[in-house]
């Protein structure tokens, strides 16, 4: 599309120079062959404008098993691509993926109409990869840890952890015993992470402590050791993990410090993601009482309120997506704010007739308090003719010329209510079934990895066969069962029977804090430190009860409650 047709359609150059340079030249259809794009970009509506107009010969998906739900880090933007590639018209596929055992690539076929003979798997077995499974108590972990990484203490390692606060303790253990160590998880700043990565890359820093935050993206060829200090999550999440050693090809050590005292957690965080019967009612009860077919929400609103954590609540809204029920429009953002880099007279002067007296009633409109000058988007709609989509093209095109820093906030999802006559219980019941299925598997992918730590055969041709290739040898030679160690999992930390516990000082504040949100569900979440959106009005991590069960079986903590609620 040429430059003035660009500036006709948006009344600004809207796209920051690069991007406005790479749909040209994409929609010139000689320039540029390849466009790599995020999944959610499809949900952005000036760039579906452009794809309407672009050939499209072939989509390629990366980490292609997040479209199966079945998979181990399903994403329910995924499960809309199948859609999208019908949409605009797009004749091929290819779906790439490292970790896709033979269920998923079913489904990931399936889902696109693959024929199975399509399917080339070009090995997942590396020779170079000891596997190693070390039984250990849970009170004897740091010491192994430390001797393992005292053998060469500059060797480049990743520790993987289950949760933020263990990364934090066990870096610190590190680094007080001379090991150049640093903790990494999702719970730090985006700055601290990246330096922490950098460091890690360019040799001057050798062990990281992390949680599975750290790892995607991350190309470093010469990795010698991954330590996984609690069990890995899945079979994939532990092939994931392993498969960022020993790229360069040479040797790599692939530990687990094994045992069966984080299972209960494990299984706590799958728990976790089940949105309750109820808040799925809820949900759709808000789509049939809506106020005609343009529902507008901000997704960590509407969590809060119904009681969904985020990724459960927007694997919901696929599901009512795929139901007919509702479909995505488009994303925008309800707050912007930005500062001056110069004065708003200087801005103003950039431009003559119609368009400097758009640009002022933009600026005489807004209100500066010391730094950040916020937008009032409706009074400027007020003031003049122009459509919001204007505005903003306006305000893009300031912050791409270095005259204001614009930030924005409050993600607003736009959806189109396609019907409201549907059957609110059997929608429900539908729905929860789905997720109650993805609950079953996932507590049952945690086993099968315990299976193949425990494993009675070599365990590399299991992880392979796993995948679905079939290697010739039956021993490998590099690995724990191969090098004739016994492996056996226990339990090693010693648990309190609940019936010996105290019911009323562990949730007596809970429930008269959460009134009629104490159900036997949240008092279990409470209880096993899963946090839940309702929980976030309690304050409830500053209540002695939270997490005071959070090694015990959420199942076996749950039916505990049922028990003493009867009493």
């Amino acid at each position: 599309m040429p430059e003035n047709k660009l500036q006709k359609y948006f009344g600004f150059n809207t796209f920051k120079s690069g991007q406005k340079e790479v749909i040209a030249k994409i929609l010139d259809g000689e320039s540029a062959k390849i466009l790599m794009i995020s999944v959610e970009r499809f949900k952005n509506e000036r760039f579906r404008y452009h794809l309407q107009n672009m050939r499209i010969s072939l989509m390629v998906i990366d980490e292609a098993h997040c479209i199966s739900e079945w998979g181990h880090n399903f994403r329910p933007e995924y499960l809309k691509l199948p859609l999208y590639r019908k949409e605009f018209k797009i004749p091929q596929t290819l779906l790439l993926t490292a970790t896709a055992p033979p269920a998923v690539i079913d489904d990931m076929c399936g889902k696109f109409d693959i024929l199975r003979s399509n399917v080339v798997i070009t090995g997942f077995y590396r020779k170079n990869l000891f596997l190693k499974i070390t039984p250990t108590a849970q009170a004897d972990k740091q010491n192994v840890l430390l001797k393992r990484v005292q053998r060469a203490a500059d060797a480049p390692t990743i520790v993987y952890v289950t949760l933020q606060k263990t990364a934090e303790t066990v870096a610190a253990f590190l680094c007080k015993n001379n090991i150049n160590a640093h903790a990494y998880h999702a719970g730090m700043q985006s700055r601290e992470r990246e330096d922490i990565q950098n460091r890690f890359m360019d040799g001057s820093l050798a062990c990281i402590v992390a949680t599975i935050a750290f790892g995607m993206g991350i190309d470093k060829r010469d990795i010698r050791r991954i330590i996984h200090y609690d069990l890995p999550k899945s079979i994939e999440n532990y092939s994931q993990e392993i498969g960022r050693s020993g790229r360069d090809g040479d040797p790599a050590l692939c530990e687990v410090l094994a045992n069966k005292d984080g299972v209960n957690v494990l299984e706590n965080f799958i728990y976790g993601d089940t949105p309750a019967r109820k808040s799925i009612y809820q949900l759709l009860q808000k789509i049939k009482q809506n106020d005609g077919f343009v529902w507008e929400i901000k997704l960590t609103g509407l969590s809060n309120e119904i009681n969904i954590r985020f990724l459960p609540l927007r694997t919901c809204l696929v599901y009512l997506s795929m139901e007919g029920i509702i479909r995505p429009k488009m994303t925008y953002f309800d707050e912007y704010s930005f500062k001056f880099h110069i004065g708003p007279e200087k801005i103003i002067n950039q431009f003559a007739k119609e368009r400097k007296q758009f640009v002022k009633i933009i600026f005489d409109h807004c209100r500066t308090k010391k730094i950040w000058t916020t937008v009032d988007m409706d009074a400027i709609l007020n003031a003049c003719s122009a459509d919001r989509q204007r505005i903003i093209s306006a305000l893009e095109y300031f912050n791409e010329k270095g005259w204001i820093e614009l930030q924005t906030r409050q993600a607003v999802e736009v959806f189109d209510i396609m019907t409201q006559a549907f059957d609110i219980d059997g929608v429900t019941e539908k729905v929860h079934t789905l997720f109650k299925q993805k609950e079953s598997h996932g507590i049952g992918r945690i086993h099968d990895m315990i299976d193949l730590f425990e494993s009675r055969s070599c365990i590399s041709r299991n992880l392979a066969e796993y995948f679905g290739e079939h290697l010739e040898k039956t021993h490998c030679g590099h690995c724990s069962f191969c090098k004739n160690e016994s492996i056996v999992l226990k339990t090693t930390s010693r648990l309190k029977p609940l019936s010996h516990l105290d019911f009323n000082e562990l949730t007596g504040k809970f429930i008269q804090a959460a009134g009629e949100n104490a159900d036997e569900t949240n008092l279990s979440k409470f209880l096993c430190g899963i946090y839940t959106p309702v929980f976030l009005k309690f304050k409830v991590k500053a209540m002695p009860g939270f997490g005071a069960l959070e090694q015990y079986p959420f199942q076996q903590v749950k039916k505990w409650i049922r028990t003493k609620q009867k009493v």
